[in-house]
């Protein structure tokens, strides 16, 4: 089986539920950003402070060409769609799979996170806005999952469904 890479916005659980799809399908489970963190030996909020988005998005291009292309569930993060080139790696390697989650549980969900630091000094206005600037990237994957209403085991169901069926061409 192809990868699956799962893209979303922060907050739509692409963590929760890749791990929980992996351990569904028997796949391995890789995590972009858990990668970076090892591989840098540092946070993606110290990251960013240091070095800024572009340099982030060149190291999170290289993470991702580096991992299997198939037998994997690979959660992504949120702003991996920022590049074209990793776009079409992911459809040219993989299922890429849209975890859309409405707006409002996404802010609810991030109220008290202080690891992303995209939203650090942002209000939800702000936070709003780069959501809608995403939402076309995003909506290039091949499946999309709203995620909004559904617990982790549900929405990792819904997902699996959603591939068998993409892969029995119904699609």
């Amino acid at each position: 089986m192809r990868s699956i890479y799962l893209t979303g916005f922060m907050g739509a659980g692409k963590t929760s539920i890749g791990h929980a799809l992996g351990e569904k399908l028997g796949l391995s489970v890789y995590d972009t950003d858990s990668l970076i963190e090892e591989k840098m030996d540092e946070s993606i909020s110290d990251y960013f402070a240091k070095y800024g988005e572009e340099d982030f998005r060149r190291l999170e291009g290289k993470v991702l060409l580096s991992l299997p292309v198939t037998d994997s569930v690979i959660m992504t993060g949120g702003g991996i769609i920022k590049r074209a080139d990793n776009i079409s790696w992911m459809k040219e390697n993989g299922l890429m799979v849209f975890l859309y989650c409405d707006m409002e549980v996404v802010l609810q969900r991030l109220e008290n996170d202080i690891t992303r630091p995209l939203i650090q000094e942002k209000n939800k206005e702000e936070i709003k806005a780069l959501f809608s600037e995403r939402l076309p990237l995003y909506k290039k994957a091949h499946i999309t999952v709203d995620t909004s209403s559904l617990s982790v085991n549900e929405a990792a169901e819904k997902v699996a469904v959603a591939i068998k069926s993409w892969h029995s061409g119904q699609h």
